[in-house]
């Protein structure tokens, strides 16, 4: 086992001065797990013309291995489904399909997962098993189950937790499907986003017990939901807080493919905006416009002469908005069956006029016919999202 226990505790330093690492069982668990047998056979870091450089571990001096292990940092592990550190040669070009999440955002998510002892945890994406181990040290591998849909990153997660000396029950398959094993779970925990919390989970958790899930679809502009499962089978809760995590492969949106520009030629209408579609580079905006239109992806471009363009398309609705940047302002052309602006505007105004309020402000509720969002006091900010 590696001799990082100095990063190990600085680590634990750091994430308790900034105010994430907030219990000693936590503490104990960031203190033991050695976070580098994770990231193993290597990692991609950014680099220039949106490549990537291959860095490995076996390649790598053990000090800056570590350091690399021990920054505060998202450590892409694999390209485009397949593609390792230890695989490729100098810059590489490709989208990351599995990562080890930042420490940050793993322990606050596991603080906030309120377990206590005894208590059993299915965590729905195990990627490098980082977060698994602290789960198993906090609660023994007897408690933890965990799915991961890729065969290739299951077995290096098992690999590494089998050198970090832990034995769980990991399941290769689909996550949105959950596990029935060991259901009901006191605990569900996912380390991907997903479009809305699937019933399956609530119905695999106990009654009391805590689902935690990043909502939306977006690469930013998604919530993290926390909700309490009630004894008739529903769920409410509230969006904690900013989440950003790889969307669930099940889930994740194709690339809009095509001449943008020949799929936006023929518009029912076209008028100035009332609010500039460049709001939705703010968080909150861009995730009240998922909530708006769930189905609508985000693209940017630039033209020929380097002008900004923005679209929103709805590929189930067959409906698109193309926004252009004029000199008094942005104007929108829409075409299809649904107005995509004239429904995101709306929000977007309704929720400048109650004061901007943060993503922490919404509030959510789960049956197996809906999923309701709203917040409090906001009549116009409400909306209800039917499960087909």
């Amino acid at each position: 086992m590696s001799d990082s226990a100095p990063q190990r505790r600085a680590l634990a330093d750091r994430l308790e001065a900034d105010g994430v690492l907030r219990t000693r069982e936590w503490r104990a668990a960031v203190e033991t797990v050695p976070r580098e047998l994770f990231l193993n056979p290597g990692v991609f870091l950014p680099a220039e013309t949106a490549r990537w450089r291959p860095v490995t571990a076996l390649g790598t001096d053990p000090e800056e291995w570590r350091e690399i292990a021990y920054s505060d940092g998202s450590l892409a592990t694999q390209l485009d489904g397949h593609l390792t550190a230890d695989e490729a040669v100098g810059l590489v070009s490709g989208v990351p399909t599995s990562s080890s999440t930042t420490p940050t955002t793993v322990v606050s998510m596991i603080e906030d997962l309120e377990v206590t002892a005894g208590h059993t945890v299915l965590e729905i994406g195990t990627g490098t098993g980082y977060s698994t181990a602290l789960l198993c040290h906090r609660l023994g591998e007897d408690k933890v189950t965990t799915v991961e849909v890729d065969p290739q990153v299951a077995a290096r997660a098992d690999a590494a937790l089998e050198e970090a000396g832990f034995s769980t029950w990991t399941v290769t398959g689909d996550g949105l499907l959950g596990h029935p094993a060991r259901a009901p779970y006191d605990r569900v925990i996912a380390t991907c986003a997903v479009r809305r919390i699937p019933y399956t989970w609530i119905r695999q958790t106990k009654p009391g017990g805590i689902v935690l899930a990043t909502v939306g679809s977006w690469p930013y502009g998604t919530g993290l939901a926390k909700v309490t499962v009630n004894e008739d089978g529903t769920a409410e809760g509230r969006i904690t807080g900013r989440s950003s995590f790889m969307q669930a492969r099940s889930q994740a949106p194709p690339p809009l493919a095509g001449d943008l520009s020949a799929r936006t030629a023929y518009a029912d209408t076209e008028r100035l905006t009332r609010v500039p579609p460049t709001l939705l580079d703010e968080w909150m905006p861009a995730f009240l416009t998922q909530l708006t239109a769930p189905g609508a992806q985000i693209v940017r471009a630039t033209d020929n002469e380097g002008a900004r363009l923005l679209y929103l398309f709805d590929p189930a609705r067959e409906s698109f908005a193309a926004f252009t940047e004029e000199t008094t302002g942005w104007t929108v052309r829409q075409g299809g069956p649904v107005a995509l602006w004239d429904d995101v505007e709306q929000a977007l105004t309704a929720w400048q006029d109650a004061g901007r309020p943060d993503i922490s402000a919404v509030r959510l509720s789960i049956t197996d016919r809906a999923h309701t969002y709203w917040v409090a006091g906001q009549p116009s900010l409400r909306w209800e999202h039917r499960v087909a």
